[in-house]
């Protein structure tokens, strides 16, 4: 079984990506595996099967992914860049 996720790069005023990841995509891998990973080489995948350290595993062809308003956590986990760094969120929580 998968562990999808979703990582929300902001393109603009009230303009998100939401890029697919479909394997390993619980917070224990992905926080390690995102570290060196800048927004912009995320926004390149497109779509993407794995983040690993050392490689990106993108679909091909990869779709679009959808822009939305806001971070919206639609899987099990979304992860967005904040500060400088990656960072789990939950957009639900107070």
């Amino acid at each position: 079984m998968s562990t999808r996720a979703q990582i929300a790069v902001e393109i603009g005023p009230e303009e998100w990506a939401h890029v697919y990841v479909h394997y390993n995509g619980y917070p224990a891998h992905m926080l390690l595996a995102l570290a060196r990973w800048l927004p912009e080489d995320i926004l390149a995948a497109r779509e993407i099967r794995q983040v690993r350290k050392d490689e990106i595993d993108g679909f091909e062809p990869p779709r679009d992914p959808p822009v939305l308003p806001m971070p919206t956590r639609e899987l099990c986990h979304l992860y967005v860049w904040l500060a400088g760094a990656w960072v789990e969120v939950n957009p639900d929580a107070e």
